[in-house]
């Protein structure tokens, strides 16, 4: 069984972890979140078991989302999809009734499922944070998985894949917290999740599946072009003490005892000085960006070998599809159109599921 600390991202990268661990034969059951969408909607914060339709009972508070649930409208969600393309069970993390609510998931499922193992996973590294430093982004879903490990009587394993690739803290702070190597991802390992990587808004998943696939180099990624290296160690994925991982971050341990969301929230405006949450519910209020549909291809072209270029120049060799999307002032993350878009006009460019700036590389 997986945890996937951050949510979607880290549920893609828990089936290809399965693969290279375990050998995929028996799929793991992926206890995720529900955050991740496609386009930025008007419900904030992680999806609960009341967002969606068509979820299916697994424990007294444990839903699986199959391929056929339907998020309520104006919630929206990229589980379904996963799902569809996916062998994994994908078991819904409900974060509402705070850290004690998913110890008792967790409970709950271990004893349904007597697992092997129980791998908590996440991609960058963003987990082993104290909480205070300036370039988290993301911090609350990891604490909230973080601290409601801790609190298990079975054994967990903390794994971090790819350090740095989520672009909030580099791998160079990370290396003195990180064990051993556990797994080298390779282009094989990938395989079970490539249909998933064309369309998934997750640029850390996206990141550590081109470093597994050979890419190397820097890549630009959402957030006003922010930089993450591409090297051998984004392939990586280290073992790491959960115990010394709890008493680092300070937001997870201050969260142990939290009974609902809000108290979560509050805390790591305390603590981290801001709640993404909050930071959704400002997007939420704000004019959406232009769409696809509304560009013209030509100027589109003009506008790429504008951003190529200046990227060059600050020695950039990749870019996400969000990042592009940013750059060309499209609103959400991520916007398939954009991706046919330049596929059907520069597919030479495309290093599944990164796109490369720098020809040759």
């Amino acid at each position: 069984m997986f945890v996937a600390a951050g949510g979607g991202g880290d549920a893609v990268a828990a089936a290809m972890l399965d693969a290279g661990l375990y050998g995929g034969e028996s799929p793991a059951t992926v206890f995720t979140f529900a955050w991740d969408r496609l386009l930025p909607d008007a419900a904030p914060g992680p999806r609960g078991p009341e967002d969606f339709t068509g979820l299916r009972p697994l424990t007294p508070s444990v839903w699986t989302v199959p391929a056929e649930a339907v998020p309520i409208a104006p919630a929206s969600s990229t589980l379904p999809g996963l799902a569809a393309e996916l062998p994994h069970s994908l078991a819904l993390i409900d974060p509402h009734h705070g850290a004690e609510g998913i110890v008792r998931q967790l409970e709950e499922l271990i004893r349904h499922l007597d697992p092997d193992s129980v791998d908590l996973l996440d991609v960058g590294g963003d987990i082993l944070a104290q909480g205070s430093e300036s370039t988290l982004r993301s911090p609350l879903a990891d604490a909230l998985t973080l601290a409601a490990c801790c609190e298990l009587n079975f054994p967990v394993r903390l794994l971090v894949a790819g350090p740095g690739l989520d672009g909030e803290l580099p791998a160079e702070a990370l290396r003195d917290r990180l064990g051993p190597v556990a797994l080298t991802l390779t282009a094989e390992h990938v395989e079970p999740v490539g249909s998933a990587l064309e369309w998934h808004p997750s640029e850390a998943a996206a990141l550590l599946a081109a470093t597994a696939r050979g890419a190397r180099g820097l890549c630009e990624v959402r957030g006003d072009g922010l930089p993450v290296p591409l090297t051998d160690e984004g392939a990586a994925v280290y073992e790491a003490d959960l115990e010394e991982a709890l008493d680092r971050n300070e937001l997870a341990g201050a969260i142990l005892a939290t009974e609902n969301l809000s108290e979560v929230e509050q805390y790591s405006r305390d603590i981290c000085g801001f709640s993404e949450i909050d930071q959704e519910r400002g997007a939420a209020g704000r004019p959406a960006g232009r769409s696809v549909q509304e560009l013209d291809p030509e100027v589109v072209l003009r506008q790429l070998d504008a951003f190529e270029s200046d990227a060059r120049a600050r020695g950039i060799t990749h870019t996400t599809f969000p990042r592009l999307a940013e750059a060309f002032g499209l609103g959400g993350k991520h916007d398939p159109g954009l991706k046919g878009m330049l596929l059907g006009r520069r597919p030479e460019r495309y290093a599944s599921p990164i796109w490369r700036v720098a020809p040759g590389v």
